[in-house]
């Protein structure tokens, strides 16, 4: 009874595993007969567009940085950054305050020519009076009379000088008061970093002096970036670029390159050149200083090319070649020739025509053979 009872498991135990080497076996034959079938492509006719991009800010061609001529304390701050000023205009006040040495040496100056003159008008009056008598000739009254008339220039040069000293203007020359900020240029004010009461240092050949304020033609932009030293052999002056504004999204501006710098600065481990672009803006447009922008920079171009996408194209060393469908499931290598490439459609110069379908060789699908014409997936 036990005996019986052992064949009979022993027999269920073989039929198992009878049955699972089967459905292996089946599944293995099964899945070895599937056929692979690829996506295809054909070429296109369209534009291949080399581009670069630098990156940089807008920037006023010229922007003059208004200094006093002499040295004192803001009285009056007259205009705002935004306010439109001409040539000329005063922009502020300073109130001088005096050098001690030289207030003194301008005082006695003014004693000392006061003195001359009162000794020249005596000496006139005197030998005037004897030339009426016809002691004196008139050569020698002449003589007189100019001395007398020099003494009170110098007393009118000293008062303009202790004037200077202690006001900064002169008593003949009152319109040009170096007390009196003007503006050097017609333009924009940028910047005033001065307020009322700031102490300013005058502009001389020791000191730069002290910024009043900032002032910009800003109908006269430029376009200053940098580019890397590999594209930069590829630009010259003149090329047409397209600025895109940070703070200002949809709206292009065009630029033409009118700088390349001719040395390189490194940066992060690159050489980098400066660029310069003059932005040519119409009569209602309005960039503002500083904004940051990008340059797109057109290196080369193809229109109306035949293309396909880079990753169709396979290597054989350096020739690079495709696999055309020339039947179902059924494919030839091709032999083909590049130009133009932007990384992502190249351009083709032979090998392939616009009735050609390419194998895209790395997009196997196994749901079936494409359609009629061997285009299946097309432009997925």
């Amino acid at each position: 009874m036990k005996k019986g009872r052992l064949y009979t498991l022993l027999a269920f135990v073989v039929i198992v595993i009878s049955t699972a080497i089967y459905t292996v076996n089946f599944l293995y034959a099964k899945e070895q007969t599937a056929e692979a079938f690829y996506r295809t492509q054909p070429p296109t006719t369209g534009s291949i567009i080399l581009k670069t991009v630098a990156s940089g800010s807008i920037q006023p061609r010229h922007e003059i940085l208004i200094k006093p001529q002499i040295s004192g304390i803001v009285r009056s701050v007259l205009i705002e950054a935004g306010d439109i000023v001409a040539t000329g205009d005063i922009i502020a006040e300073v109130t001088i305050v005096p050098n001690m040495a030289a207030l003194s040496s301008a005082e006695n100056r003014l004693s000392r020519a006061k003195i001359s003159l009162d000794d020249a008008q005596q000496t006139y009056n005197r030998n005037s009076a004897l030339f009426e008598k016809g002691v004196v000739s008139a050569m020698s009254i002449q003589q007189f009379e100019l001395s007398l008339n020099q003494a009170k220039e110098e007393v009118l040069g000293a008062e303009d000088n202790l004037r200077i000293v202690r006001e900064g203007v002169t008593s003949r020359g009152s319109k040009s008061s170096n007390t009196q900020i003007r503006s050097t240029i017609d333009g924009m004010v940028l910047d005033v970093p001065v307020k009322e009461g700031n102490s300013v240092i005058e502009s001389n050949s020791f000191n730069d002096g002290t910024t009043v304020a900032s002032v910009a033609d800003m109908t006269d932009l430029i376009f200053v970036g940098k580019i890397d030293e590999s594209e930069v052999e590829k630009l010259h002056e003149g090329m047409e670029i397209t600025l895109t504004i940070g703070a200002i999204s949809g709206a292009n501006y065009p630029a033409s390159l009118e700088h390349i710098a001719p040395k390189g600065i490194e940066e992060s481990g690159a050489i980098q050149f400066e660029i310069k672009a003059a932005v040519h803006l119409t009569s209602d447009q309005f960039l503002r200083a500083g904004y940051s922008a990008n340059a797109e920079v057109v290196l080369d171009r193809r229109d109306s090319v035949l293309t396909i996408s880079e990753l169709l194209v396979q290597y054989s060393g350096h020739q690079p070649f495709v696999d055309i469908l020339i039947a179902p499931n059924t494919y030839e290598r091709r032999d083909i020739s590049l130009g133009l490439s932007d990384g992502l459609i190249v351009e083709v110069l032979s090998g392939l025509s616009l009735s050609d379908d390419i194998k895209v060789w790395n997009q196997p699908s196994y749901d079936g053979p494409p359609r009629k014409g061997g285009r299946k997936g097309r432009g997925k």
